[in-house]
Protein backbone atom coordinates (compact mmCIF):
# COMPACT_ATOMS: atom_id res chain seq x y z
CA UNK A 1 0.00 0.00 0.00
CA UNK A 2 1.36 3.40 -0.89
CA UNK A 3 0.90 6.62 1.33
CA UNK A 4 1.51 10.09 1.71
CA UNK A 5 3.64 9.96 4.96
CA UNK A 6 4.98 7.13 6.83
CA UNK A 7 6.24 8.02 10.24
CA UNK A 8 8.64 6.28 11.75
CA UNK A 9 8.59 6.58 15.66
CA UNK A 10 4.80 7.20 17.88
CA UNK A 11 6.22 9.57 20.43
CA UNK A 12 4.98 13.13 20.65
CA UNK A 13 6.69 14.18 17.23
CA UNK A 14 5.72 11.07 15.61
CA UNK A 15 1.70 10.80 16.66
CA UNK A 16 1.29 13.99 16.34
CA UNK A 17 2.76 14.62 13.22
CA UNK A 18 1.01 11.97 11.57
CA UNK A 19 -2.84 13.22 12.97
CA UNK A 20 -1.54 16.39 11.49
CA UNK A 21 -0.66 14.82 8.34
CA UNK A 22 -4.47 13.08 8.31
CA UNK A 23 -5.87 16.47 9.19
CA UNK A 24 -4.58 17.41 5.96
CA UNK A 25 -6.37 14.51 3.84
CA UNK A 26 -3.03 12.17 3.47
CA UNK A 27 -2.97 8.78 4.17
CA UNK A 28 -1.03 7.62 6.89
CA UNK A 29 0.91 5.10 8.73
CA UNK A 30 3.06 4.85 12.05
CA UNK A 31 5.46 3.08 12.75
CA UNK A 32 6.18 2.35 16.54
CA UNK A 33 8.56 -0.33 17.79
CA UNK A 34 7.45 -0.52 21.11
CA UNK A 35 3.86 1.49 22.51
CA UNK A 36 2.21 4.31 21.19
CA UNK A 37 3.30 7.44 23.32
CA UNK A 38 6.95 6.93 22.88
CA UNK A 39 9.25 7.37 26.09
CA UNK A 40 7.44 10.64 27.29
CA UNK A 41 4.41 8.85 27.59
CA UNK A 42 5.08 5.77 28.30
CA UNK A 43 8.75 5.82 30.18
CA UNK A 44 8.90 9.90 30.70
CA UNK A 45 6.82 12.67 31.22
CA UNK A 46 3.46 10.93 32.31
CA UNK A 47 4.16 7.93 34.43
CA UNK A 48 6.74 10.70 36.75
CA UNK A 49 4.04 13.44 37.04
CA UNK A 50 1.87 10.19 38.27
CA UNK A 51 4.69 9.18 40.77
CA UNK A 52 5.39 12.89 41.81
CA UNK A 53 1.63 13.37 42.64
CA UNK A 54 1.76 10.46 44.68
CA UNK A 55 4.42 11.55 46.36
CA UNK A 56 3.23 14.84 46.95
CA UNK A 57 -0.14 13.70 48.78
CA UNK A 58 2.42 11.26 50.59
CA UNK A 59 4.69 13.74 51.76
CA UNK A 60 1.67 16.72 52.34
CA UNK A 61 -0.24 13.79 54.73
CA UNK A 62 3.18 12.68 56.69
CA UNK A 63 4.57 16.26 57.45
CA UNK A 64 2.33 19.03 56.70
CA UNK A 65 -1.28 17.99 57.70
CA UNK A 66 -1.36 19.46 61.00
CA UNK A 67 -1.10 22.51 59.07
CA UNK A 68 -4.18 22.26 57.65
CA UNK A 69 -6.34 20.78 61.05
CA UNK A 70 -5.59 17.44 59.79
CA UNK A 71 -5.21 14.66 62.18
CA UNK A 72 -4.02 11.52 60.83
CA UNK A 73 -3.18 8.05 62.27
CA UNK A 74 -0.29 6.05 61.18
CA UNK A 75 0.39 6.05 57.39
CA UNK A 76 1.71 3.52 55.11
CA UNK A 77 2.64 3.06 51.36
CA UNK A 78 1.55 0.58 49.19
CA UNK A 79 4.57 0.62 47.34
CA UNK A 80 3.49 -1.64 43.83
CA UNK A 81 -0.16 0.47 43.62
CA UNK A 82 1.91 2.99 43.43
CA UNK A 83 4.16 2.01 40.61
CA UNK A 84 0.70 0.59 39.08
CA UNK A 85 -1.05 3.56 39.33
CA UNK A 86 1.92 5.10 37.21
CA UNK A 87 1.44 2.43 34.64
CA UNK A 88 -1.92 2.19 34.37
CA UNK A 89 -2.69 6.12 33.33
CA UNK A 90 0.56 5.20 31.02
CA UNK A 91 -1.52 2.34 29.61
CA UNK A 92 -4.67 4.50 29.22
CA UNK A 93 -3.08 7.19 27.50
CA UNK A 94 -1.29 5.08 25.11
CA UNK A 95 -4.38 3.75 24.15
CA UNK A 96 -5.91 7.04 23.68
CA UNK A 97 -3.17 7.65 21.13
CA UNK A 98 -4.38 4.36 19.06
CA UNK A 99 -8.28 5.91 19.34
CA UNK A 100 -7.21 9.22 18.05
CA UNK A 101 -5.31 7.06 14.99
CA UNK A 102 -8.73 5.26 14.46
CA UNK A 103 -10.56 8.49 14.64
CA UNK A 104 -8.23 10.21 11.97
CA UNK A 105 -7.91 6.95 9.93
CA UNK A 106 -4.04 6.75 10.33
CA UNK A 107 -2.87 3.53 9.95
CA UNK A 108 -0.24 1.88 12.53
CA UNK A 109 2.00 -0.85 12.45
CA UNK A 110 4.61 -2.18 15.48
CA UNK A 111 8.20 -2.79 14.54
CA UNK A 112 11.59 -2.21 13.92
CA UNK A 113 11.61 0.24 10.85
CA UNK A 114 14.72 0.44 8.32
CA UNK A 115 15.12 2.76 5.45
CA UNK A 116 16.37 0.88 2.35
CA UNK A 117 15.63 4.21 0.16
CA UNK A 118 13.47 6.71 -0.78
CA UNK A 119 10.53 6.54 -0.40
CA UNK A 120 10.21 2.89 1.32
CA UNK A 121 10.38 1.19 4.51
CA UNK A 122 11.31 -2.08 5.91
CA UNK A 123 9.57 -3.05 9.39
CA UNK A 124 10.77 -6.52 11.09
CA UNK A 125 8.27 -7.20 13.45
CA UNK A 126 8.71 -8.94 17.09
CA UNK A 127 8.34 -12.10 15.35
CA UNK A 128 10.77 -11.62 12.61
CA UNK A 129 8.16 -11.20 9.84
CA UNK A 130 8.99 -7.89 7.55
CA UNK A 131 6.87 -5.87 5.41
CA UNK A 132 7.76 -2.95 3.50
CA UNK A 133 5.73 0.31 3.12
CA UNK A 134 6.03 2.85 0.19
CA UNK A 135 5.31 6.48 0.60
CA UNK A 136 6.25 9.80 -0.78
CA UNK A 137 7.50 11.13 2.54
CA UNK A 138 9.21 9.74 5.80
CA UNK A 139 9.47 11.78 8.31
CA UNK A 140 11.81 10.24 11.24
CA UNK A 141 10.53 10.73 14.51
CA UNK A 142 12.45 8.19 16.66
CA UNK A 143 13.34 10.86 19.60
CA UNK A 144 16.20 9.70 21.74
CA UNK A 145 16.77 7.23 25.10
CA UNK A 146 18.53 7.20 28.52
CA UNK A 147 22.45 7.47 27.72
CA UNK A 148 24.21 5.56 29.34
CA UNK A 149 28.19 5.64 30.94
CA UNK A 150 30.51 2.56 29.77
CA UNK A 151 32.31 2.58 33.23
CA UNK A 152 29.18 2.47 34.89
CA UNK A 153 26.41 0.30 33.25
CA UNK A 154 22.84 -0.73 34.13
CA UNK A 155 22.49 -3.64 35.45
CA UNK A 156 18.82 -2.75 36.50
CA UNK A 157 19.19 -3.92 40.16
CA UNK A 158 22.12 -1.73 41.90
CA UNK A 159 23.06 0.35 38.78
CA UNK A 160 19.92 1.91 36.65
CA UNK A 161 18.44 4.19 34.77
CA UNK A 162 14.98 6.18 34.53
CA UNK A 163 13.02 3.42 33.22
CA UNK A 164 14.25 1.06 35.50
CA UNK A 165 13.08 3.96 38.55
CA UNK A 166 9.63 3.72 37.29
CA UNK A 167 9.11 0.12 37.64
CA UNK A 168 11.02 -1.09 40.75
CA UNK A 169 9.44 -3.20 42.41
CA UNK A 170 10.67 -2.40 46.02
CA UNK A 171 11.42 0.93 46.73
CA UNK A 172 15.37 1.43 47.88
CA UNK A 173 15.58 2.93 51.50
CA UNK A 174 18.82 4.77 50.14
CA UNK A 175 19.52 6.10 46.92
CA UNK A 176 22.23 8.37 44.52
CA UNK A 177 21.19 9.83 42.04
CA UNK A 178 23.49 10.99 39.16
CA UNK A 179 22.81 14.48 37.48
CA UNK A 180 20.52 16.91 38.15
CA UNK A 181 18.89 17.95 35.37
CA UNK A 182 14.83 17.66 35.00
CA UNK A 183 14.86 13.88 35.14
CA UNK A 184 17.42 13.10 38.44
CA UNK A 185 15.74 16.32 39.87
CA UNK A 186 12.51 14.96 39.48
CA UNK A 187 13.28 10.98 40.49
CA UNK A 188 15.10 12.13 43.66
CA UNK A 189 11.85 14.46 44.92
CA UNK A 190 9.55 11.14 44.23
CA UNK A 191 11.68 8.70 46.05
CA UNK A 192 12.45 11.35 48.90
CA UNK A 193 8.88 12.04 49.40
CA UNK A 194 8.67 7.88 50.42
CA UNK A 195 11.09 7.81 52.61
CA UNK A 196 14.38 6.93 50.81
CA UNK A 197 17.72 8.56 51.42
CA UNK A 198 18.52 10.45 48.50
CA UNK A 199 21.97 11.36 47.74
CA UNK A 200 22.16 13.74 44.11
CA UNK A 201 25.35 14.45 42.73
CA UNK A 202 25.79 17.25 39.89
CA UNK A 203 29.40 17.51 38.14
CA UNK A 204 28.75 21.23 37.26
CA UNK A 205 28.72 23.87 40.07
CA UNK A 206 24.68 24.04 40.34
CA UNK A 207 22.09 21.36 40.48
CA UNK A 208 19.53 22.15 37.87
CA UNK A 209 22.27 23.78 36.01
CA UNK A 210 20.53 25.43 33.26
CA UNK A 211 18.84 27.01 34.96
CA UNK A 212 19.00 30.90 36.39
CA UNK A 213 21.49 31.02 39.13
CA UNK A 214 19.27 32.35 41.49
CA UNK A 215 16.86 29.40 40.54
CA UNK A 216 19.33 27.07 41.11
CA UNK A 217 20.62 28.70 44.65
CA UNK A 218 16.80 28.49 45.70
CA UNK A 219 16.65 24.98 44.71
CA UNK A 220 19.52 23.41 46.32
CA UNK A 221 18.25 25.40 49.26
CA UNK A 222 14.87 23.72 49.10
CA UNK A 223 15.82 20.19 48.49
CA UNK A 224 18.51 20.55 51.25
CA UNK A 225 16.10 21.71 53.71
CA UNK A 226 13.70 18.75 52.67
CA UNK A 227 16.09 16.33 53.31
CA UNK A 228 18.00 15.71 49.88
CA UNK A 229 21.59 15.54 50.24
CA UNK A 230 22.57 17.60 47.10
CA UNK A 231 26.13 17.70 46.28
CA UNK A 232 27.10 20.29 43.28
CA UNK A 233 30.24 20.54 41.44
CA UNK A 234 31.03 16.66 42.77
CA UNK A 235 32.75 14.17 40.82
CA UNK A 236 31.99 10.30 40.45
CA UNK A 237 35.16 8.77 40.19
CA UNK A 238 33.99 4.67 40.16
CA UNK A 239 30.69 2.76 41.12
CA UNK A 240 31.33 -0.16 42.68
CA UNK A 241 28.31 -3.28 42.55
CA UNK A 242 28.33 -4.83 45.40
CA UNK A 243 25.65 -7.03 44.75
CA UNK A 244 22.93 -5.89 46.33
CA UNK A 245 24.51 -2.14 47.17
CA UNK A 246 26.29 0.12 45.49
CA UNK A 247 29.11 2.22 46.49
CA UNK A 248 30.29 5.46 44.90
CA UNK A 249 33.95 7.09 44.95
CA UNK A 250 32.76 11.11 45.00
CA UNK A 251 35.26 14.01 44.70
CA UNK A 252 33.56 16.59 46.23
CA UNK A 253 34.28 20.28 44.95
CA UNK A 254 36.58 21.33 47.94
CA UNK A 255 38.13 18.23 46.75
CA UNK A 256 37.38 15.78 49.72
CA UNK A 257 37.14 12.26 48.32
CA UNK A 258 34.57 10.40 49.96
CA UNK A 259 32.56 6.92 49.52
CA UNK A 260 28.91 6.96 49.65
CA UNK A 261 27.29 3.47 49.90
CA UNK A 262 23.55 3.26 48.96
CA UNK A 263 21.04 0.58 47.75
CA UNK A 264 20.98 1.94 44.49
CA UNK A 265 22.37 4.20 42.00
CA UNK A 266 20.42 5.85 39.76
CA UNK A 267 22.53 7.63 36.35
CA UNK A 268 20.79 10.35 34.58
CA UNK A 269 23.15 12.49 32.87
CA UNK A 270 20.76 13.19 29.74
CA UNK A 271 19.92 11.37 26.24
CA UNK A 272 21.13 10.20 23.31
CA UNK A 273 19.48 10.27 19.77
CA UNK A 274 18.02 7.26 18.48
CA UNK A 275 18.73 7.01 14.80
CA UNK A 276 16.98 4.48 12.82
CA UNK A 277 18.96 2.35 10.00
CA UNK A 278 18.80 4.42 6.11
CA UNK A 279 22.13 4.43 4.02
CA UNK A 280 23.79 7.82 3.77
CA UNK A 281 21.84 9.77 6.21
CA UNK A 282 23.94 12.12 7.21
CA UNK A 283 24.37 13.33 10.88
CA UNK A 284 25.96 15.86 13.08
CA UNK A 285 29.46 14.76 15.06
CA UNK A 286 27.10 14.25 18.34
CA UNK A 287 25.11 11.09 16.25
CA UNK A 288 21.91 13.79 15.38
CA UNK A 289 20.33 13.78 12.32
CA UNK A 290 20.97 16.59 9.98
CA UNK A 291 18.04 18.80 9.05
CA UNK A 292 17.72 22.08 6.84
CA UNK A 293 14.88 24.88 7.61
CA UNK A 294 12.49 22.46 6.27
CA UNK A 295 13.11 19.73 8.80
CA UNK A 296 14.34 17.94 5.12
CA UNK A 297 17.54 15.30 5.92
CA UNK A 298 20.23 14.98 2.73
CA UNK A 299 17.90 11.99 1.51
CA UNK A 300 15.09 13.17 -0.84
CA UNK A 301 11.48 12.65 0.66
CA UNK A 302 12.74 12.23 3.98
CA UNK A 303 12.62 14.70 7.25
CA UNK A 304 13.21 14.69 10.50
CA UNK A 305 12.27 16.20 13.94
CA UNK A 306 11.99 16.41 17.87
CA UNK A 307 15.16 14.72 19.47
CA UNK A 308 16.68 12.92 17.07
CA UNK A 309 17.65 16.33 15.62
CA UNK A 310 18.92 17.55 18.72
CA UNK A 311 18.36 21.11 19.69
CA UNK A 312 15.91 21.46 22.53
CA UNK A 313 14.81 18.47 23.56
CA UNK A 314 11.39 18.35 25.27
CA UNK A 315 8.01 16.73 24.27
CA UNK A 316 6.44 19.80 23.63
CA UNK A 317 9.33 21.16 21.44
CA UNK A 318 9.18 17.56 19.44
CA UNK A 319 5.20 17.85 18.77
CA UNK A 320 5.98 22.01 17.79
CA UNK A 321 8.35 20.74 15.06
CA UNK A 322 6.35 17.63 13.64
CA UNK A 323 3.37 19.99 12.96
CA UNK A 324 5.41 22.35 11.46
CA UNK A 325 7.46 20.07 9.00
CA UNK A 326 3.85 18.24 7.98
CA UNK A 327 2.65 21.57 7.37
CA UNK A 328 5.61 22.50 5.11
CA UNK A 329 5.84 19.25 3.99
CA UNK A 330 2.78 19.26 1.75
CA UNK A 331 2.52 23.20 1.21
CA UNK A 332 5.73 24.05 -0.46
CA UNK A 333 4.61 28.30 -0.35
CA UNK A 334 4.86 27.48 3.92
CA UNK A 335 7.53 28.19 5.68
CA UNK A 336 8.43 26.15 8.24
CA UNK A 337 9.07 28.13 12.20
CA UNK A 338 11.92 26.54 14.53
CA UNK A 339 10.94 26.95 17.91
CA UNK A 340 12.33 30.33 19.58
CA UNK A 341 11.31 31.04 23.11
CA UNK A 342 10.45 27.14 24.53
CA UNK A 343 9.43 26.58 28.06
CA UNK A 344 11.27 24.25 30.28
CA UNK A 345 9.38 23.15 33.00
CA UNK A 346 10.94 20.79 36.49
CA UNK A 347 8.00 18.77 38.14
CA UNK A 348 9.48 18.81 41.86
CA UNK A 349 8.21 20.47 44.82
CA UNK A 350 8.32 23.62 44.40
CA UNK A 351 7.93 23.54 40.62
CA UNK A 352 10.55 24.99 38.29
CA UNK A 353 9.62 26.82 35.21
CA UNK A 354 11.90 29.28 32.59
CA UNK A 355 11.57 30.94 29.47
CA UNK A 356 14.15 32.96 27.70
CA UNK A 357 17.16 34.20 28.69
CA UNK A 358 18.97 33.71 32.00
CA UNK A 359 20.54 36.66 34.14
CA UNK A 360 23.70 34.86 33.24
CA UNK A 361 23.58 35.07 29.27
CA UNK A 362 22.46 38.52 29.40
CA UNK A 363 25.45 39.52 31.48
CA UNK A 364 27.56 37.68 28.61
CA UNK A 365 26.13 39.45 26.09
CA UNK A 366 26.30 42.62 27.11
CA UNK A 367 22.84 43.42 27.32
CA UNK A 368 22.01 46.16 29.56
CA UNK A 369 17.97 45.11 31.46
CA UNK A 370 16.04 45.42 34.56
CA UNK A 371 15.27 43.00 36.80
CA UNK A 372 11.65 42.28 38.54
CA UNK A 373 11.57 40.04 41.31
CA UNK A 374 8.64 39.07 43.97
CA UNK A 375 8.16 36.27 46.23
CA UNK A 376 5.36 34.00 47.18
CA UNK A 377 5.14 34.15 50.53
CA UNK A 378 3.88 37.92 49.89
CA UNK A 379 0.97 36.82 47.45
CA UNK A 380 -2.59 35.57 49.76
CA UNK A 381 -3.00 33.08 47.65
CA UNK A 382 -0.06 31.23 48.36
CA UNK A 383 -0.22 32.42 52.22
CA UNK A 384 -4.29 31.09 52.23
CA UNK A 385 -2.53 27.19 50.45
CA UNK A 386 -0.08 27.18 52.65
CA UNK A 387 2.87 27.48 49.47
CA UNK A 388 4.69 30.09 49.88
CA UNK A 389 8.03 28.86 48.82
CA UNK A 390 9.39 30.26 45.41
CA UNK A 391 9.29 33.56 43.47
CA UNK A 392 8.84 35.12 40.40
CA UNK A 393 11.87 36.38 38.49
CA UNK A 394 11.31 39.03 35.08
CA UNK A 395 14.18 40.29 32.97
CA UNK A 396 13.23 43.41 30.81
CA UNK A 397 15.23 44.94 28.20
CA UNK A 398 16.40 48.19 30.01
CA UNK A 399 15.87 51.16 26.85
CA UNK A 400 12.14 49.08 25.19
CA UNK A 401 11.22 47.05 28.22
CA UNK A 402 10.82 44.17 25.96
CA UNK A 403 10.76 40.46 28.28
CA UNK A 404 13.43 38.54 27.60
CA UNK A 405 13.16 35.57 30.14
CA UNK A 406 11.11 34.62 33.00
CA UNK A 407 11.97 32.20 35.75
CA UNK A 408 9.61 30.86 38.52
CA UNK A 409 10.07 28.76 41.60
CA UNK A 410 6.26 27.80 43.27
CA UNK A 411 4.11 25.67 43.56
CA UNK A 412 2.18 26.28 40.28
CA UNK A 413 5.13 27.40 38.22
CA UNK A 414 4.89 25.16 35.37
CA UNK A 415 1.36 26.23 34.65
CA UNK A 416 2.11 29.93 35.14
CA UNK A 417 5.21 29.89 32.64
CA UNK A 418 2.27 30.02 29.52
CA UNK A 419 1.65 34.07 30.47
CA UNK A 420 5.48 34.86 30.16
CA UNK A 421 6.15 32.98 27.43
CA UNK A 422 3.11 34.31 25.31
CA UNK A 423 4.16 37.76 26.42
CA UNK A 424 7.65 36.93 24.83
CA UNK A 425 5.93 35.56 21.66
CA UNK A 426 3.62 38.71 21.22
CA UNK A 427 6.82 41.18 22.21
CA UNK A 428 4.98 42.85 24.88
CA UNK A 429 6.66 45.13 27.10
CA UNK A 430 6.57 45.55 31.27
CA UNK A 431 4.12 48.42 30.37
CA UNK A 432 1.68 45.60 28.23
CA UNK A 433 1.89 43.87 30.88
CA UNK A 434 0.89 45.95 33.95
CA UNK A 435 -2.03 47.02 31.71
CA UNK A 436 -3.47 43.62 32.22
CA UNK A 437 -5.91 42.72 35.21
CA UNK A 438 -4.75 39.57 37.33
CA UNK A 439 -7.50 37.59 39.08
CA UNK A 440 -7.24 37.89 42.51
CA UNK A 441 -6.28 35.89 44.76
CA UNK A 442 -4.22 33.65 42.66
CA UNK A 443 -0.56 32.99 42.26
CA UNK A 444 -0.41 34.77 39.03
CA UNK A 445 -0.46 37.84 40.42
CA UNK A 446 3.26 37.39 41.68
CA UNK A 447 3.80 37.72 37.60
CA UNK A 448 1.85 41.29 37.60
CA UNK A 449 4.28 42.33 41.37
CA UNK A 450 7.46 41.10 39.71
CA UNK A 451 6.82 43.76 36.58
CA UNK A 452 6.21 46.39 38.84
CA UNK A 453 9.00 45.24 41.35
CA UNK A 454 10.87 45.71 37.53
CA UNK A 455 10.19 49.46 37.92
CA UNK A 456 10.79 49.83 41.07
CA UNK A 457 7.33 50.02 42.07
CA UNK A 458 5.61 47.06 43.83
CA UNK A 459 2.31 47.12 45.50
CA UNK A 460 2.94 44.36 48.29
CA UNK A 461 6.36 44.49 48.66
Amino acid sequence: MSYDLIVIGGGPAGYVGAIRAAQLGKRVVCVERDRMGGTCLNWGCIPTKALLKNGEVYNTMAKKAAEYGISVGELSVDWPAVIARSRQISERLSNGISFLFKKNKVDSVVGEARIVASGKVEVTAADGSVSMLEGANILIATGARTREVPAFPFNGNTIIGSKDALVMPKRPDSMIVIGSGAIGTELSYVYHCFGTKVTLVEALPRILPNEDNEVCTAMERAFKKQGITCMAGAKVDSLRDNGDSVTATITAKNGKVQEITADVCLVAIGVVPVVPEANGLELTERGFIKVDERYRTNISGVYAVGDCIGGIMLAHTASYEAEQAVEGMFDCEYTPLHPVHVPGCTYCHPQVASVGKRERELQEAGVEYRVGKFPFMAIGKAVATGETEGFVKLLFGKENGELLGAHIVGDTATEMIATPELAMNSELTDADMNAMIYAHPTLSEAIHEAVLAADGRAIHA
